[in-house]
């Protein structure tokens, strides 16, 4: 009889078990709320880094590319000749018409130090570049833009440049490039710098301006403020030009 009146003294009540359900299932409900904002900031996050990557990818080789330029006529680099190109126009071929280009280039012909050489890259590290927009395969906006290398640069036969992918949803792409003084959009390196007088000299610098078709202007007109990349150029011609204002560390006062 004890051990009876015992039991019950010590079991739980209908009302205890409810009140414990309800507290377990809203100690549930919080878990499961933070559970999935989590989960979703992290897919977000993911998305914002699959969608920068490529970007981030392209624009570091471009600036390997026009970092490791090659001054112009050498024995493989021919001449840096451009013509002017507008941001509205994707289209435009950035190209004189003397030199050759691939359907779609928007840009001129680089002569880089930018390869490396490898067992299925046996030529040495100059490279001849240029980068194409063609229309997207599969209808997405903007174009595709790929990079276009030719490594047998003593080839005597005409060689067929690898294209290779660079980036989607390109809406245009465009070159300037700085004199010392101001921004061209247009640079010929036969023609003779009017400091130095010498022909095959490289700019200062190239801007590199792409705009991306997923880009949406704010104000809903015209186009949105390009991605914008500048890469100051080392290598330049040597000059006899002689700096009177430098001072000479052995000679008299």
């Amino acid at each position: 009889m004890r051990s009876t009146r015992s039991a019950r003294t010590h079991a739980f009540t209908l009302l205890e078990i409810l009140i414990a359900m309800a507290a377990f299932a809203i100690v549930l409900g919080a878990i499961n709320s933070v559970f999935y904002a989590a989960l979703r900031l992290r897919n977000k996050a993911a998305d914002s880094f699959e969608k920068v990557l490529p970007l981030q990818n392209t624009m570091a080789v471009m600036k390997r590319d026009l970092a490791n330029l090659v001054l112009p006529g050498g024995t493989l680099s021919g001449s840096l000749q451009t013509t002017p190109t507008s941001n509205l126009n994707q289209n435009t071929n950035g190209m004189s018409a003397s030199a050759t280009f691939v359907p779609g280039q928007v840009s001129p012909n680089f002569y880089t130090t930018g390869g490396t050489i490898d067992d299925t890259s046996p030529f040495s590290e100059m490279q001849r570049v240029s980068y194409v927009l063609r229309a997207p395969t599969n209808y997405s906006q903007g174009q595709d833009l790929f990079r276009s290398v030719t490594r047998n640069l003593l080839s005597t036969t005409s060689e067929q440049p690898v294209q290779q992918p660079l980036l989607t949803g390109v809406r245009t792409l465009a070159f300037l490039y700085y004199d010392g003084s101001q921004w061209r959009e247009a640079w010929d390196s036969t023609v003779a710098d009017l400091k130095t007088g010498l022909t095959n000299v490289l700019p200062s610098a190239i801007k590199v301006q792409i705009t991306l078709a997923s880009q949406v202007n704010p104000t809903g007109r015209g186009l949105v403020n390009p991605i914008e990349m500048v890469v100051p150029i080392v290598v330049q011609a040597r000059t006899n030009l002689i700096d009177t204002t430098a001072t000479s560390d052995g000679g008299g006062t």
